[in-house]
């Protein structure tokens, strides 16, 4: 019995992964998952570079672009744009948000943060700027007003580690990678908020895909994603080693809308 699924898929499909910029990156870091995709879907699948979540989500307003592999904060902005359609989720182990200070400083919990510079990763980062910005919102604190925040990326730990700042916030897997390459002992940068599991990134479908062909892929995605994963397992930080491809729902992700919504931006993803 042969495998028919490009009976029921377009001949080609257009896909794109936000987190690459430009066509050089988004090769070499997901080849790989373009093979895969290609032969799990059994239909050609071309590499659309973008050079934003912004820019990836106006290729699929105007239908440049067919689907995205994206993180939860991009997903909730295409979404309010485009409509764009949650195909599956790809779970990242330990994906979450911890807020760290250093071992000298008087600061033992968040509400001890009124008042002092935290560093985060960038704006619009999940796990560098959304989550530990609820972290502090949940601990009574006004992101906008109570502390400063600086963008400082890759700087932000080396800063905290020299005084610059007085805590940081961003990824476990960062933090747990920073303090591994530094041979530091986690009591030198004590956690002192540990946020839950961040959403899921996911495949996201342009809403002019028909939704029998939307529900072709999630069907195949799931049934393959062994391959998925393992054409996924060289990318930056090995962030999705482990990882399993699971349904997926967009209510999961009014977490994001709500932050959003709270400092003032809501408008960005209504």
């Amino acid at each position: 019995m042969t495998n028919t699924p490009s009976e029921s898929l377009p001949k080609k499909l257009r896909f794109t992964v936000t987190d690459a910029l430009g066509m050089e990156e988004l090769q070499r870091d997901y080849g790989a998952l373009q093979a895969a995709l290609k032969e799990i879907l059994q239909t050609e699948i071309e590499l659309v570079p973008v050079e934003s979540y912004t820019a990836a989500a106006s290729a699929l307003q105007s239908d440049q672009l067919d689907f995205v592999l994206t993180g939860p904060s991009e997903y909730v902005v295409m979404r309010a744009r485009t409509n764009a359609v949650p195909i599956i989720g790809i779970t990242r182990p330990n994906y979450r948000t911890v807020i760290c200070v250093s071992a000298n400083s008087k600061i033992k919990s968040l509400a001890d943060l009124k008042g002092k510079k935290i560093a985060f990763w960038k704006v619009g980062s999940t796990s560098g700027y959304l989550g530990p910005t609820k972290l502090l919102i949940d601990a009574g604190l006004n992101p906008q007003t109570d502390l400063k925040i600086l963008m400082l990326g890759s700087k932000g730990l080396p800063s905290l580690q020299k005084g610059e700042v007085d805590a940081w916030g961003g990824s476990a897997v960062k933090y747990e990678q920073f303090m591994q390459e530094q041979g530091l002992s986690e009591s030198l940068l004590p956690v002192i908020a540990k946020g839950p599991l961040l959403p899921k990134d996911l495949f996201v479908a342009s809403s002019q895909l028909d939704g029998e062909t939307v529900k072709r892929i999630s069907s195949l995605l799931i049934k393959n994603q062994e391959k998925i994963v393992q054409s996924l397992s060289t990318v930056e930080e090995g962030k999705y080693k482990g990882s399993t491809i699971v349904p997926v729902n967009d209510s999961e992700y009014d977490m994001i809308r709500e932050v959003y919504k709270t400092i003032g931006q809501g408008n960005f993803v209504q």
